[in-house]
């Protein structure tokens, strides 16, 4: 890092170029530059995520229900590190767009060390309980052994784990999105390379997936943390700033709150699912593991492009650019839907060869997973504008809007029916609980992007005047 003088002038010349960049180039084109590092990052962990569910499925469907159980685990653990890396990212990229260095960095540093906190807490928690813990989670009597084993080591690796997902999102809120794809690629690259050799080459079965997952975690972490220390990014994490600023903490957490009702109730979600199927035995479990793997691969463009967004609509809110926050999510929402009915469309014609490239053979659990996928591939282009919408509100601070919004797809909607339709029509109404609820959010979603329009619409006009036609704020 420099210091002095000419290092401060480099820092000034830095953030200006950014702040240009962020505040003056076109969305469409900004949005997408910013969506294709996180979209990389996204369809990677993706990738290594399946690729645990491929290996780990040559071992039978018993450890692939296992997988599928303790994904429940990883998505608490990703909702937390999310919870205080959005909020970071939104207040980070507010006082970069409002040229206020110093809060960004003690945001910043205050949400990193609390994620390392927080991890080591569901470490010692998850561990000591960890027995019933997989069965909280939907384990089933056969499962469970290879349940509690896969989990052991991602327990390990929880306080790293939630402190990666908030360096990244830090990164992207400074516009830097791409120094986080290749720490996340790398670990995912790893992960991908070590599953056969630790599963299969060393004998450990589904511990080996484990432990290559946690190692993947860890270098990633490494490298991230780095990219700080080292002055790649703008933004320096300090100890020090936790000194009298804790008060931040609970900024962070409302603001980030939404993404930990989307992901938590996601998880959530998962559990019940679990324990919807359980009844139809470790076929139905492994099914649903796998629709959920490749839904989730499926979704990660749209969700990218909502990643994209939040730096932009952050970056400008803080500036007043309040039409141009507007145009942000107008784009991300079309494109994010477009995305989705074209991936949408490739699973539904390929669902049973898909869900055969995982268990290939098994009839029962190629039946049970093409159907499920196919359902879910209808409503799936819906998500487009309730995942814009939702991110759009949290990147300007409208948090408590984006919770309660954010709260309604698994929460209000998913849940009531995960407990009600099964129970009326069987495993059916399991696979079809997802995509009713997603009708319905989007309904939802509809007058809720309206409101937003409007308000924003006003703003830009009290602050600029009507618009001239030109797209520019």
């Amino acid at each position: 890092m420099m210091n002095g003088k000419a290092g401060m002038a480099m820092e000034v010349r830095d953030n200006s170029a950014q702040y240009r960049k962020m505040s003056e180039t076109p969305v469409s084109r900004l949005v997408s530059t910013l969506a294709v590092p996180s979209t990389i990052t996204m369809l990677i962990t993706s990738v290594y995520n399946m690729a645990d569910t491929f290996f780990v499925s040559q071992l039978g469907n018993s450890a692939t229900g296992a997988v599928g159980v303790i994904f429940s685990l990883m998505a608490i653990i990703q909702a937390i590190g999310f919870m205080l890396g959005m909020g970071s990212n939104s207040l980070v990229s507010r006082h970069l767009g409002a040229n206020e260095q110093e809060k960004a960095d003690i945001t910043a540093s205050v949400g990193f060390f609390s994620a390392l906190t927080i991890g080591l807490a569901l470490t010692v928690a998850g561990s000591l309980f960890r027995t019933e813990l997989v069965y909280l989670l939907g384990a089933s009597e056969t499962i469970a052994h290879d349940a509690e084993r896969y989990a052991t080591y991602i327990l390990y690796a929880a306080p790293l784990m939630c402190a990666t997902f908030q360096m990244n999102n830090v990164l992207r809120g400074e516009g830097r999105a791409a120094l986080g794809t290749f720490a996340m690629t790398t670990g995912g690259l790893l992960n991908i390379a070590l599953d056969p050799i630790f599963i299969f080459g060393l004998h450990l079965g589904i511990s080996g997936a484990a432990i290559a997952t946690a190692l993947s975690q860890s270098v990633s972490f490494c490298i991230l943390l780095s990219m700080y220390l080292s002055g790649r990014s703008s933004i320096q994490l300090r100890f020090a700033h936790l000194r009298g600023n804790l008060r931040v903490l609970p900024q962070i957490v409302a603001v980030g709150f939404p993404s930990l009702c989307r992901q938590g109730l996601a998880s959530l979600a998962s559990v019940f699912l679990n324990r919807a199927v359980r009844p139809y035995g470790d076929a139905a479990l492994a099914a649903m593991s796998v629709v959920a793997r490749v839904t989730h691969f499926q979704g990660c463009v749209m969700r990218g492009l909502g990643q994209g967004c939040q730096p932009v609509a952050g970056y400008n809110f803080g500036a007043k650019k309040y039409r141009r926050v507007y145009e942000t999510i107008r784009f991300t929402a079309a494109a994010s839907t477009v995305v989705m009915a074209v991936a949408s469309v490739v699973c539904f014609i390929w669902a049973p060869e898909i869900i055969a490239l995982f268990r290939k053979g098994d009839a029962q659990v190629v039946e049970i997973g093409a159907f499920a996928l196919r359902i879910n591939c209808l409503a799936a282009p819906l998500g487009g504008l309730f995942t814009t919408v939702n991110m759009g509100l949290q990147s300007i601070g409208k948090s408590q809007k984006a919770a309660l919004l954010s709260s309604c797809r698994q929460g209000f909607f998913f849940l009531p029916l995960i407990l009600v339709l099964p129970a009326r029509f069987g495993l059916a109404g399991a696979q079809v609980a997802q995509p009713v609820a997603d009708v319905m959010m989007f309904l939802l979603s509809i007058w809720s992007y309206r409101g937003l329009k409007q308000e924003l619409l006003s703003a830009a006009e009290q602050t600029d005047g009507p618009a001239d036609g030109s797209g520019k704020n």
